[in-house]
């Protein structure tokens, strides 16, 4: 089995950046104005979706994380209707991805919580999953773990809240819903429990699992276990998504580093991987030349390169979208490419 390498929201060259807006900021506009504003966003984030997607294809690149803010504000109605307006072209966007073969996957902000002893949080909680849902929705993705949206347990020594919680989820959410094991609070054993509770699959993060356990090594024995666990509860295997980081000081620093240099041996059958390291792409490249083929699982360090040699080697051709915080009013000339 070759797995699959997964890009996480953004890369680290310009390419796959996104717009957004605060709240203040869009509160300070009449109602009207605020529409023009959300309607421009939403239509150069999706024309810029369509660049990740074709970026991650360029470069082999086979499973893309979307960001969570993607479209700011659709929870609320107002930003509902507004993503509706485009069902069409997210439709083409979502062909997009399955014509260039690269998964869309989903990881929600820390807000939401689903075993929160306070139901309003809950309540939340299922408002921003039912925004995500009816995003993929509109993109044409299945209603299943391929099109996984992925949180952690949340409040400690809940597990039955979690499940009864997970458990009345409305389809579209319910049947998309992974788990993943975090450092301090639900363990991957916990975790797996859950997840074979409430009938979803739990997606296994190597790193979490290490610091929480206190172990110095992927492998050990734990960490196979683990990830043997969370395999067997993907109703398809080789849907299973498992997550990857390294520490940026030490082994059991919960801070990224910048690439990926130990993997664990037992990811060798692991089907997708989504690489979490701050140098994004240029870190999938490391692994897709130096681990993916071969039967190392410790790389050499990476010897620092400039920024000009790093984008020589990304065979995409570039696009330089504005900072974060421009308005996206100034990019309304450019018609959503899809």
């Amino acid at each position: 089995m070759t797995p699959e390498l997964g890009l996480v929201c953004i890369s680290a060259s310009k390419t796959v950046r996104f717009k957004t807006i605060t709240r203040k900021r869009l509160f300070q506009f009449d109602l009207s104005e605020q529409e023009r504003l959300l309607r421009e966003l939403y239509a150069e984030n999706l024309r810029r979706l369509g660049i990740a997607i074709e970026f991650c294809a360029a470069n082999k690149i086979g499973l893309y994380r979307l960001s969570s803010g993607l479209f700011p504000f659709a929870d609320d109605p107002m930003g509902a209707a507004i993503l509706d307006e485009f069902a069409e072209g997210m439709g083409l966007v979502g062909e997009q991805s399955r014509q260039l073969k690269v998964r869309l996957v989903l990881h929600p902000d820390q807000f939401v919580v689903l075993s929160s002893d306070r139901p309003e949080v809950i309540e939340n909680s299922i408002k921003i999953l039912t925004m995500h849902a009816r995003t993929f929705d509109l993109l044409g993705l299945p209603q299943s773990p391929w099109a996984l949206m992925n949180i952690h347990g949340g409040k400690g020594d809940r597990a039955e809240r979690l499940i009864e919680t997970i458990r009345n989820l409305p389809e579209n959410i319910r049947s998309r819903l992974t788990l993943e094991n975090d450092e301090y609070t639900y363990g991957s054993e916990q975790i797996a429990e859950v997840c074979q509770a409430a009938g979803v699959p739990h997606l296994f993060d190597a790193h979490h699992h290490v610091i929480h356990e206190k172990v110095e090594s992927y492998e050990d024995e734990s960490v196979i276990r683990a990830f043997e666990i969370a395999r067997s509860t993907w109703e398809n295997p080789d849907w299973q998504v498992v997550h990857i980081s390294n520490g940026a000081e030490s082994f059991l620093d919960q801070k990224h580093s910048d690439y990926i240099t130990i993997m664990p041996t037992c990811y060798r059958q692991a089907p997708w991987i989504e690489i979490e390291a701050k140098q994004k792409e240029f870190a999938i490249q490391k692994l897709q030349e130096e681990w993916l083929y071969s039967d190392l699982n410790v790389l050499p360090p990476v010897v620092v390169e400039s920024e000009e040699k790093k984008e020589e080697d990304i065979q995409v051709e570039a696009v330089t979208p504005s900072t974060q915080d421009e308005e996206p009013s100034d990019l309304m000339e450019q018609a959503v490419s899809v």
